[in-house]
């Protein structure tokens, strides 16, 4: 790898000769860690240009760095980092000037603590991986995947792949959705009624931002997605708190003078619990008598390979109240951050217009690859694949938490791709969580997903997306030691 000569500049403040200062800079280069053992330096002819001194003062401060082995030559390929050059320190460098702005002062607005979920970068390194929603390579199709992003990088999708579209989505992928994917769910949309995000996360900040504001309020279950509590505490509207029992949010408890209600009928999250019909027409029926809208996070509804998922709320929709979100990210990758909102023509409208300000629109090739990768059929295979696989670690997982005397609370109707336990009152998951990772397990303490403020210690929720069958007994083993000695 060879270094920009734009990197390099001469300090005008600093003391000493150009052939002194030239070799304070690459050495001072070389500690801080930003040039490394075998990167290749500017030719001394382009330091001297980029510089504007003589090349011979160049070379001789070459020659001194050779010297003194921050550098070696390598006759006519030029000069490179020496593998034995001094190696940067260990403890975090020190910026030269920390700032005479208060910066508790001068933030307007604050927006921490973020997500409350901490998933190790490592992940994948840890022999028993229970964490929500990370990719199982085992499962995905990265060659047909690949084929479809090499097709989008093809002259024919030129203008997919590098228009801009400002507030638009690529007509394919907006097509497909429409015509394909909303059906699966009972949903009938015209493109006007349907936008594309980056993520299931993204589309309810969208709903957040055109549905709220300070005088209004918004109700939620309890537990729920945090990232969605942040949400909604940033956009400063009134917030009511609906515990959840086993088929999910009680209609019933809604207060008086709601906005709007978000709500994971088909798997609540994170306990999974699935609403009923009735319970689905109750809710429906109360928003219409109490006129406000209903954001339905249909995020998982792939994962119903135990029997057909009941119907969306928004198919049962007959006056426009429902705004549905959708994800795929969930069924093929986290890090593919793309989602969709489905809603009412003028609230599309707001929506699209707000992620223009912020975004302008997701990334034409990520569009266009996914497209491909639906419309020629391998996003269904790798549903099927990934039911199946689903299916089975689910009943292995089930069959050990049975036999360890582990409590499930939820564990979903149709499937999905997680359960949630609920240990002895006594047990601080929290605690049993970091005591895990020494047996390289990886669980989710269940306290983040609540909402009060002393919430409980002793629920739990393991994942089955990413871990192995043959794994799982002796991680479920490992869990309930650690349950059962704390």
């Amino acid at each position: 790898m060879s270094i920009s000569v734009e990197t390099f500049f001469l300090d005008p403040s600093a003391e000493g000769t150009l052939q002194a200062r030239i070799q304070q800079m690459v050495a001072q280069g070389i500690l801080a860690g930003r040039f490394r053992p075998g990167e290749r330096l500017p030719s001394s002819r382009k330091m001297a240009a980029h510089l504007g001194v003589s090349r011979i003062t160049v070379t001789l401060a070459y020659t001194e760095l050779v010297a003194d082995d921050y550098l070696m030559s390598r006759g006519r390929s030029g000069y490179f980092v020496s593998d034995n050059a001094p190696e940067p320190p260990a403890f975090p460098a020190q910026r030269f000037n920390a700032g005479t702005v208060d910066w508790s002062r001068t933030i307007g607005q604050r927006f921490t603590p973020g997500l409350s979920l901490d998933k190790p970068a490592d992940w994948a390194d840890y022999r028993y991986q229970f964490i929500y929603g990370q990719a199982d390579k085992t499962l995905f199709d990265s060659a047909n995947w690949r084929l479809c992003a090499l097709r989008a990088l093809g002259m024919r999708d030129f203008n997919a792949l590098t228009s801009d579209y400002f507030d638009g989505d690529d007509p394919l992928l907006v097509d497909f959705i429409a015509r394909q994917t909303l059906p699966r769910r009972g949903i009938l949309a015209n493109p006007d009624e349907i936008l594309v995000t980056m993520g299931a996360q993204n589309a309810l900040w969208l709903s957040a931002q055109v549905l709220l504001n300070g005088r209004r309020r918004a109700a939620i279950e309890d537990p729920c997605y945090p990232a969605l509590r942040t949400i909604l505490t940033q956009s400063r509207c009134q917030l009511s708190v609906i515990p959840v029992d086993h088929d999910g949010l009680p209609p019933q408890d809604l207060p008086d003078q709601t906005d709007v209600v978000f709500t994971t009928p088909s798997h609540q999250c994170p306990t999974a619990a699935t609403m009923p019909l009735k319970r689905r027409e109750a809710l429906l029926n109360k928003a219409e008598a109490e006129d406000f809208v209903i954001v339905e996070d249909d995020y998982e509804f792939e994962m119903s390979f135990l029997k057909s998922p009941s119907p969306s709320l928004k198919s049962l929709d007959k006056n426009g109240r429902v705004i549905y979100v959708g994800s795929f990210s969930k069924s093929l990758f986290p890090g593919l951050r793309l989602g969709y909102l489905v809603g009412p023509a003028p609230f599309i409208r707001e929506a699209r217009a707000l992620r223009a300000t912020v975004l302008r629109h997701p990334p034409g090739h990520i569009q266009r690859t996914v497209s491909y990768y639906l419309s020629l059929g391998h996003y269904d295979a790798l549903v099927r694949r990934m039911s199946k696989t689903y299916h089975e670690r689910r009943q292995v997982m089930v069959d050990a938490l049975h036999e360890h005397g582990l409590t499930i609370v939820g564990q979903g109707t149709y499937g999905g791709s997680s359960v949630w336990l609920k240990a002895p009152e006594t047990v601080d998951t929290t605690e049993i969580a970091k005591c895990l990772q020494s047996d390289s397990v990886l669980v989710e303490p269940g306290a983040p997903f609540f909402a009060r403020e002393d919430p409980p210690s002793n629920y739990l929720r393991l994942a089955y997306s990413s871990i192995p069958s043959s794994r799982i007994p002796e991680g479920i083993r490992l869990i309930a030691k650690a349950i059962h000695n704390s």
